[in-house]
């Protein structure tokens, strides 16, 4: 999903060969129907189960007995080791058993909940959709973003907070005073796009560029730009340290991790991805293709590659280079 041109959505929906079909992930708001398995008194949590192949979620033990089978609604995605959160719906049974549990309704295919998003608008394919992915992926996993003038945003997640910095850098010129208040205004609008496109929530703090800011002004622009994330957001004031703070509801796991492993690197199934989606753009029409890779992206490549055998046919092949570094690869005409 793009804004102005620029990405600010990545849904991610993985093919799991293990499984033969998606990787199991609670979406927000699903509806679901769940067993208590356990109930932890101390932390006023219950933990719900829907059978062996989708995940466990926690919610409020408040009026639950273990064994008992409830319906319940998404609340928050399982994220950095926590389970995804429910919210128990009024209605629930006080049998046990397992019969009919999981998903309330069928998942939603991926076209569906893009055009969600956007209404009437078209969804675009090929090769226009690869490129569009490729930069929101990149986008989605950078550090350091470029704002208009050479400002610049950079995004820090911690455990505690999500902490934003805004940096005006040459921006400054000669009206040091209008140079910050443009950073600040761009940064406001691209904070607000980023934190949708990398998935991230919870508490943020934007430190401006500068002090002695235009309060009013510019919380009105934080709530411009954050609207879209409604209901949930609560926005402060700025502090005199030039702070603004500010609560977003968790609606999507980090795509950091789901992309990343615990090093803040791609996985190889990222890399993997990202080599297939070059193939597709690299064969061509009636052309045949050469790709070579480091082992554990082959090995990940090979395993997704009956899927990409079935759009194009079987015109490439993918061999194993253990000179080449992790993501780096070849691709050669065969």
């Amino acid at each position: 999903m793009l804004l102005d041109g620029r990405p600010e959505r990545l849904l991610l929906e993985r093919y799991d060969p293990a499984c033969g079909g998606p990787e199991a992930a609670w979406l927000h708001g699903e509806g679901l129907v769940a067993r208590v398995a356990r109930i932890e008194r101390g932390l006023g949590m219950a933990f719900l189960t829907c059978g062996a192949e989708l995940p466990e979620l926690t919610a409020s033990s408040t009026g639950l007995v273990e064994g008992a089978v409830v319906l319940a609604r998404v609340t928050g995605p399982a994220r950095a080791g926590k389970l995804a959160t429910a919210r128990i719906e009024p209605q629930a049974a006080t049998a046990g058993g397992d019969t009919g549990l999981g998903r309330q309704h069928p998942r939603p295919a991926l076209p569906e909940r893009l055009q969600a998003f956007a209404p009437g608008a078209r969804i675009e394919r090929g090769a226009v959709a690869r490129q569009a992915a490729d930069l929101a992926q990149d986008q989605a996993l950078a550090v350091e973003h470029p704002l208009p003038g050479g400002a610049r945003l950079s995004f820090e997640p911690t455990r505690a907070l999500i902490a934003v910095d805004v940096d005006v850098g040459p921006a400054a010129g000669q009206d040091a005073k209008q140079a910050r208040r443009a950073a600040n205004v761009s940064a406001l609008r691209e904070t607000a796009r980023l934190l949708r496109l990398k998935g991230l929530g919870g508490l943020v703090v934007i430190d401006l560029a500068g002090k002695g800011h235009d309060g009013p002004a510019l919380a009105r622009i934080a709530r411009e730009a954050f609207a879209p994330d409604d209901p949930g957001v609560a926005l402060g004031a700025i502090s005199r340290f030039g702070l603004l703070e500010l609560q977003l509801p968790w609606r999507d796991t980090p795509l950091a991790e789901r992309l990343c492993g615990l090093d803040g690197r791609p996985t190889p199934q990222t890399f993997a991805l990202a080599l297939l989606r070059r193939i597709e753009a690299d064969v061509g029409p009636g052309g045949r293709v050469r790709a070579r890779c480091g082992r554990a992206v082959a090995e990940a490549a090979q395993a997704l590659a009956p899927r990409l055998a079935e759009r194009i046919g079987h015109r490439f092949s993918i061999a194993i280079d253990p000179e080449l570094a992790p993501g780096a690869w070849r691709i050669d005409p065969a």
